[in-house]
């Protein structure tokens, strides 16, 4: 008869247990200096090793001649306690053994001394299942067993012990197993069952068992009799109901982007073909995850905003629970996201003659530009727009402008203005290869978008040295911006640092719960320049000589 590989690999030893080091070691000490306590509480998620380790730790506490706290397994006390009818070692699962009468009689037993062995040892499995009698019951017997008695507590959920219970064990908390230790596992086992599957497939399985090991036996279990050839990727999403990470990243996308139809069509299809939706949350929040941390450690670029998912992300992890005991898992989703995309003010999916990119995902409503736009209007338009609309000039009091400006940002400061500028700033990317302005879009793009009132953009560079040449400029860039966008903003420049004094100020007024008083601002000095003065020079630098033109 076949043999579960949880069961045919469960650790008969020490040596053999994985991801649980610390616990190991103490129990082996314990058991190797005769110190090893009357009581314990073995707690954490499920399928870590708590049943395993209070099987071990009872043949090995048992044993006539351990080696450092390990068992021989040649004497006969260990040829005892390895065989499936040892009397002294006696397991209970508290779940269906819960009363006061089960417990009442436990405690009569305890008297008796081991048939076979030194202690007789009591493994009470889910023991938070005990009722409140049940647990009294036990209390007394608990402080003062016999000297031949041991008890080993477990239970997934130790909130649910009561603390005169918890207070008389030695208490261990099994950490979930790491992806990494699970996939070495998996990879062990597979190649002594000879079995041909692929590393996507053990590394999918390894993420998807929660630091479980034995779900990721069972979940190994059952895709290998899946398929008779080789355990591909595709036979995991099809025995399991998950989706792939590419069609993930595109759901993904699609809420980032407000595209509402193709939302709710995949959430059906998922729905209807039998998928788990929650199973499939799980894989989304992973996924968003890796997005995350390459976008910050591998500065990794995206084509989605990196703070709009990190929001999604956050929502779906408070909810989570919500999502697992709502009565219809579909339409609380559909409603989440909805809500989500609604108070973003994103773009929402309503016609064909919105902006796509290239995967014919909506990026862009409200500015009035479609991608035939974009494309009819070329950059010669705008470069003879900006060199015929102004002379060169000088802004003398920029400096006193700038602190001003950035005084009323902070103050009018709209998290859904910002969200929309960003938006806008895709735009600019149409233009980044082009030869008359591209040089300028791609200054722009170069720049971290910081703030955004109704009137104003701060942005900022990583030098004072870029700062001071784009504030040279800074009548041509806000020009060419709110040409390209059809905006009216005037675009506040500033250091890294600046933005970090100015961030943290913020921070100070929210918390001291004082509000910025709205400036009025001065009225703008412009000083024309000569033909050699830096500010031609410079606006030659960004746009080229041939459409720079002066007086």
């Amino acid at each position: 008869m076949y043999q579960a590989l949880y069961r045919k690999y469960r650790p008969k030893d020490f040596d053999s247990v994985v991801g649980q080091n610390p616990i190991i070691k103490t129990l082996q000490n314990s058991i190797k200096n005769n110190t090893f306590s009357h009581a314990y509480l073995f707690y954490g998620p499920r399928g870590t090793g708590k049943t395993t380790v209070s099987k071990i730790f009872a043949r090995n506490v048992n044993c006539l001649d351990n080696n450092d706290g390990i068992a021989c397994g040649k004497c006969s006390s260990c040829k005892v306690s390895f065989s499936y009818d040892c009397m002294d070692i006696i397991e209970i699962d508290a779940a269906s053994n819960n009363g006061v009468d089960e417990i009442r009689e436990l405690k009569n037993n305890i008297n008796l001394v081991p048939s076979e062995l030194k202690y007789k040892v009591y493994i009470i499995d889910e023991v938070h299942m005990l009722s409140t009698g049940a647990f009294n019951a036990l209390l007394k017997t608990l402080e003062e067993p016999p000297e031949h008695v041991i008890f080993i507590l477990a239970t997934t959920d130790p909130q649910k012990v009561p603390e005169t219970i918890v207070s008389r064990c030695q208490c261990f908390s099994f950490k979930r197993i790491s992806d990494d230790v699970i996939f070495l596992r998996l990879s062990e086992i597979c190649k002594n069952e000879n079995i041909d599957i692929d590393d996507d497939v053990l590394k999918k399985i390894s993420l998807l068992s929660e630091g479980g090991l034995r779900d990721a036996l069972g979940m190994l279990d059952k895709v290998i009799s899946y398929s008779n050839d080789k355990v591909t990727i595709d036979d995991f999403n099809d025995i399991n109901g998950v989706v792939s990470d590419d069609d993930l990243f595109l759901f993904i996308k699609n809420i980032i982007n407000g595209n509402v139809t193709y939302i709710i069509n995949e959430l059906n299809n998922y729905n209807n073909s039998g998928k788990n939706l929650v199973q499939i949350l799980i894989q989304l929040i992973n996924v968003s995850r890796n997005i995350i941390v390459d976008y910050y450690l591998n500065d990794k670029s995206v084509s989605i905003s990196i703070d709009l998912l990190q929001e999604f992300v956050n929502l779906i992890n408070e909810k989570m629970y919500e999502i697992k005991k709502s009565g219809d898992v579909k339409i609380f989703l559909e409603i989440l996201i909805l809500k989500f995309i609604n108070d973003h003010n994103l773009i929402i999916k309503k016609d064909v003659d919105n902006l796509y990119d290239e995967n014919n995902i909506v990026v862009e409503k409200d500015t009035n530009l479609n991608k035939n736009d974009l494309h009819e209007k070329n950059s010669g338009e705008f470069s003879e727009e900006i060199k015929n609309e102004n002379k060169f000039k000088r802004i003398i009091n920029l400096e006193e402008i700038n602190e001003v400006r950035i005084n009323n940002t902070m103050a009018k400061a709209d998290k859904k203005i910002l969200q929309n500028e960003k938006q806008l700033f895709e735009i600019l990317k149409d233009f980044s290869f082009d030869q008359e302005v591209g040089a300028i879009v791609n200054n722009i793009l170069d720049s971290k978008l910081r703030a955004c009132s109704v009137d104003n953009i701060i942005i900022s560079y990583s030098s004072d040295a870029i700062v001071e040449e784009n504030n040279i400029n800074i009548m041509l860039i806000t020009e060419l911006y709110n040409k390209i966008t059809k905006s009216n903003k005037n675009i506040v420049i500033v250091s890294d640092a600046k933005w970090n004094s100015i961030k943290n100020e913020y921070i100070d007024m929210l918390k001291n719960k004082k509000t910025y008083e709205v400036l009025e601002e001065p009225e703008v000095l412009f000083e024309d320049v000569k033909n050699d003065d830096i500010i031609v020079s410079s606006a030659i630098d960004l746009f080229g000589e041939d459409i720079v033109e002066f007086e």
